[in-house]
């Protein structure tokens, strides 16, 4: 067996590369980091060290690397002859690995079974916007691929930390939850140990994107507001953990009410979330967290997302407020996105940048709650 997985970065390498490597693939990594590549195909195995309670060091062999920027027939030939393709390049990459699934698609034999695809991404239905890419390239051709491939989305779970050493080792943490939807692979879902497989994903991705997402954003805002560097020592400060716990409340409520979830299962998953957060032995750093703020405050995201569906339903929202007024304080030279939010913030009225940022709708209930933050932020703004 056989999959493709793009990205070589540590979430590739240290968790879906992981799993379909005990899975027994043969793990092809696609990456345009020369460098990156260079090191995978210089190396016969690399280690995942887990690092906090219960951790150990697992061994992975049986791969190799193209890099698909200067090598897109090799990749081509590799997905028209594998069994799965997976993703971890973020969700505005996906547009960049479809044509790749498509000419791999064309070349395909049609007695193979079905290509397996799986985008595994921080955000909802993933899957469902790499096969709209996908469609769209193949424009009047996809009636005659469509057979070759099956798609289904994913919930992804687990910390993977800016990494410290050289070379390709990975450092996670022990937690990892992979929830694959069941029903587009019928009577023959991928073999990946680990992984488990559901009816019903949406409540999986939201359980995920609205407690773990949400609040390791919050933990990483409220802690770089507070000078402090690394997310173990952010949770460690009382009033920040706090100002965590009481947004993570306010989107329990709504994941509870909405998904019909066990009130006190959620509470549990709750508590679990914050102690992984508090594992000291992970190097993760409000920074790496904090990182592309304005696609965390974007319309469907881990704060405006559940805001706006809680406010909807008469619940409160003072926390994830709040959370939002920290997120608008980040900056970060080093990141496009933190250093293009306080230029927006100066450039844009109050009104104009919520609306541009959030994607709400004036009349929406959140709109002047976020309005009013905004306006704040830019009125402590230095002249």
């Amino acid at each position: 067996m056989k999959a493709v997985h793009f990205g070589a970065g540590n979430i590739g390498r240290g968790f879906v590369g992981l799993l379909l490597h005990e899975g027994g693939y043969d793990l092809v990594f696609s990456d345009v980091s020369a460098a990156l590549v260079e090191a995978i195909n210089s190396a016969s195995s690399y280690t995942v060290h887990e690092v906090g309670d219960g951790g150990v060091d697992k061994q992975v062999t049986n791969f190799r690397a193209i890099d698909s920027s200067v090598d897109a027939e090799a990749l081509v030939d590799e997905i028209a002859t594998a069994d799965v393709v997976t993703t971890a390049v973020g969700p505005t990459i996906l547009k960049f690995v479809a044509p790749h699934i498509v000419a791999g698609l064309a070349l395909r034999d049609p007695a193979l079974p079905p290509l397996q695809i799986m985008a595994c991404e921080n955000a909802i239905g993933a899957t469902d916007q790499l096969r709209e890419h996908v469609v769209e390239l193949a424009g009047e051709s996809w009636d005659a691929l469509a057979a070759r491939a099956v798609f289904a989305n994913t919930a992804v779970d687990r910390i993977v930390p800016a990494q410290a050493q050289g070379g390709v080792d990975v450092t996670v943490e022990p937690f990892y939850e992979w929830a694959i939807e069941a029903a587009p692979f019928g009577d023959t879902p991928p073999h990946i140990p680990g992984a488990h497989f559901v009816d019903d994903l949406e409540p999986y991705i939201e359980r995920k994107l609205f407690t773990v997402n949400t609040g390791h954003a919050t933990t990483a805002y409220f802690g770089a507001q507070a000078g402090i560097e690394r997310i173990s020592d952010a949770l460690a400060n009382p009033e920040i953990a706090a100002k965590v716990e009481a947004a993570l409340e306010e989107t329990s409520a709504l994941l509870v009410e909405k998904h019909e979830l066990d009130a006190g299962v959620q509470s549990e998953y709750r508590s679990t979330i914050l102690r992984r957060f508090r594992n000291a032995a992970l190097p993760d750093t409000v920074w790496r967290v904090g990182r592309q703020p304005l696609r965390k405050l974007s319309r469907h995201e881990r704060f405006v997302g559940p805001a706006a569906e809680a406010v909807d339903r008469g619940l409160p929202v003072d926390a994830l407020v709040a959370a939002m007024a920290a997120a608008l304080e980040f900056s970060d030279t080093e990141d496009t996105q933190a250093v293009d939010l306080q230029r927006m913030l100066r450039e844009l009225d109050a009104e104009a940048f919520t609306a541009e940022v959030t994607g709400l709708d004036a009349a929406h209930p959140l709109y002047a709650r976020i309005v009013e933050i905004v306006a704040a932020r830019r009125a402590a703004l230095p002249a």
